[in-house]
């Protein structure tokens, strides 16, 4: 995710596969699409040593969980590590083996369909925060507008 002139620069990192720089928003939700757990990063931080951290606080908050899905992206180390440390499954959704053209993946549309709903909030479309806490924040504020949408 872009950020403003404001982010400074110890806050921003360079992506290699997105070739940008700024931030990374990752989140972790429900199978209903709420958010459980929102970490924002520098974009050179690895995607898996984030979802470590990711894991580590859904876990503490929500301890009662059992079963994690993730992107391929994820897979390395990850899997072994929720196991042990964590006493928490976690299921790599993989594009099937042949298909090289767009296909929906099982689970994984709802973490984008959520993504979708955070950037309906023009705070959440780019990263104008100093922050990343405050960001997260600001994810948390946005989906929560979302639920209370939704609750009536």
């Amino acid at each position: 995710m872009r950020g403003v002139d404001t982010v400074s620069r110890a806050w921003r990192g360079w992506d290699h596969g997105t070739k940008g720089s700024g931030r990374k928003r990752r989140i972790a939700v429900d199978v209903l699409g709420l958010v459980l757990g929102v970490l924002v990063t520098p974009a050179d931080v690895r995607d898996r040593d984030a979802a470590r951290t990711l894991l580590a606080r859904i876990a503490a908050a929500h301890w009662m969980l059992r079963l994690v899905w993730a992107d391929a992206g994820y897979a390395d180390g990850l899997v072994e590590g929720a196991a042990t440390r964590l006493r928490t499954a976690v299921a790599i959704v993989r594009t099937p083996p042949g298909r090289s053209t767009f296909v929906v993946l099982p689970r994984r549309w709802v973490v984008e369909r959520t993504l979708a709903w955070t950037n309906k909030h023009r705070r959440c479309v780019c990263d104008y925060e100093r922050l990343p806490a405050h960001h997260e924040a600001m994810v948390l504020w946005a989906t929560t507008g979302h639920m209370l949408t939704r609750l009536t």
